[in-house]
């Protein structure tokens, strides 16, 4: 195959594809593909389709979401739920990530889902790409909010027990903050540097698991019986319906199967893009599903105290289970293994975040686009949006400082933003039937029905999820999870109705593309910054 250029977004200038033999060829293929889809290759494509796995697995990471939320699982059902919301979720969750990976084979762009939106959509494309991008930017922001307040809670857990560092809302915070800094920080190196802690991730996260389950299986002199682990259940919300109850306690597996589509975000960075992108979300759903279930029944055996480990002074219930089942010392081992899981987990998700925020803001979706979507010369990476995921994942955890259930109202407002904004394309794509021109990673005649659970159990957890976590409702217990979705939701369509749905079109077009290759012009995008 000749060699393809690709012209550089900032000014127009030939830039050779580079590289030898397969490797040259996989390259010029993928940007030809880019470029049939509307964009120029700016991003340096250097990961692996094992790297671009990496990203999703490290962003959903077991370590992180199972252990941050066994707390209220423990509370929400108790150790029955804990044990079999896990597969329950993991089958659905995987309906969703493999409807979603067809589309991304399709379409192997960056922006993902809100581009995958408006090629899809019959008609009003810009308004399905606009609401679709929102629903992903709130969900990205909040999913990295997330991994770093939980990886705050046991770095604090860790420190108090080390050196007295009381685990207050106050102490926790200022964690936070610390560990969103180093993370934008790590992201502003350069994408090399964190492709390869990503691959180290997928090996701490899987090498953790078998230590911390190994431990906690041959140490503690007693175990819980099996009866206690596959069939107890617990009720600590005040609430008097149990199956309204055990639906809550869905929220612990949910939550930590999110942020897959960080495989499709890193599409226009990653090599053979239309199968390694698909395959990315897939095997990391799938990995995670073992991997997970493995850990949370291992955690849930070494349980010594229920009471005394669920109001632990540490505030970290799983932390009490090590102190509790293997001492304290072999306690701090354990949680440097997890913070540092927890760590490597949200450096992927403000990497994932970043390139969303870099695509949205590079078609004038985001206040002040220019700025996001400003490429850093040197190490050709969005830096700007690096900066802003992080910031903005540090308002939204900053009314943990009053607030007693934030941290679930978090998690849910990623679960909530991440599923809808996954869930449109789905449903788009269900609409062409058999229509929709596939990639080279397909459902075949499975399609329909594997779309249309996902898009079924898609609008049962965004209820779901809104609704009141403890019993009695007061303004240290509220669930704010409806008031943040209301705010982003409401304010992307006052401002689409008032000013975006004159002047956004959604993603840029094939056609435009190919207009561009033939001036070596850029089409002014920024739609905002020339009002």
């Amino acid at each position: 195959m000749p060699s393809l250029s690709s012209p550089d977004h900032a000014g127009g200038v030939p830039r050779p594809a580079t590289g030898t033999g397969a490797t040259h060829s996989q390259a010029t293929d993928d940007e030809h593909r880019l470029r049939e889809l509307g964009y120029a290759q700016e991003l340096a494509r250097s990961m692996s389709g094992f790297s671009n796995f990496a990203v999703s697995f490290s962003i959903v990471s077991i370590l992180s979401g199972c252990l941050t939320l066994y707390g209220t699982g423990m509370n929400t059902g108790g150790p029955a739920l804990i044990t079999w919301g896990w597969p329950l979720v993991g089958l659905f969750t995987l309906c969703v990530g493999l409807a979603m990976a067809e589309i991304c084979s399709a379409f192997p762009t960056a922006g993902g889902l809100y581009y995958w939106a408006a090629r899809l959509a019959p008609r009003n494309a810009a308004a399905w790409s606009w609401f679709t991008g929102w629903c992903n930017f709130m969900g990205q922001v909040a999913v990295t909010a997330g991994i770093d307040y939980g990886a705050a809670f046991f770095t604090n857990a860790l420190l108090d027990l080390q050196f007295g560092f009381s685990t207050t809302p106050a102490h926790t915070v200022e964690i936070f903050a610390v560990i969103l800094v180093l993370h934008g920080l790590l992201n502003t190196f350069g994408v090399r540097l964190v492709a390869l802690l990503n691959n180290v991730s997928v090996w701490w996260h899987l090498l953790g698991v078998l230590i911390i389950v190994g431990a906690l299986a041959i140490v503690p002199s007693k175990h819980a019986s099996a009866s206690f682990v596959f069939t107890h259940y617990v009720n600590n919300t005040g609430f008097g319906s149990s199956f309204y109850v055990a639906m809550l306690g869905l929220l612990l597996a949910q939550y930590t199967l999110t942020g897959y589509d960080a495989s499709a975000h890193m599409t226009e960075e990653t090599k053979g893009a239309a199968m390694s992108g698909p395959r990315g979300i897939v095997n990391a759903i799938v990995v995670s599903l073992v991997a997970g279930w493995v850990l949370l029944i291992g955690l849930t055996f070494a349980i010594q105290d229920y009471r005394g480990e669920l109001a632990s002074a540490t505030g970290v219930p799983p932390a009490q289970i090590f102190i509790d089942a293997i001492g304290t010392t072999g306690a701090k081992f354990l949680l440097l293994i997890v913070i540092g899981a927890q760590f490597f987990c949200g450096m992927a998700s403000v990497t994932a975040n970043s390139r969303m925020i870099y695509a949205f803001s590079r078609d004038g979706a985001l206040p002040w686009s220019r700025l996001w979507h400003r490429i850093n010369p040197r190490t050709q990476t969005p830096t700007s949006a690096v900066w802003l995921a992080a910031g903005g994942a540090l308002v939204l955890g900053l009314p943990a400082l009053w607030n007693t259930t934030a941290y679930t109202a978090v998690t849910s407002i990623s679960v909530i933003g991440l599923y809808l904004s996954y869930v449109i394309p789905v449903f788009l794509r269900l609409r062409h039937g058999d229509g929709f021109e596939r990639g080279p990673w397909q459902l075949g005649r499975w399609s329909g029905t594997i779309g249309t659970v996902a898009v079924v159990w898609t609008v049962f957890i965004s209820v779901l999820f809104m609704l009141p976590t403890a019993s009695p409702v007061t303004a240290r217990s509220f669930n704010y999870t409806p008031v943040a979705v209301a705010v982003v939701l409401g304010f992307s369509a006052l401002w689409w109705a008032l000013s975006a749905r004159r002047w956004f079109t959604g993603p840029r077009m094939p056609e435009a593309a190919a207009d561009r290759a033939d001036d070596g012009s850029s089409p002014p995008h920024d739609a905002l910054e020339k009002r």
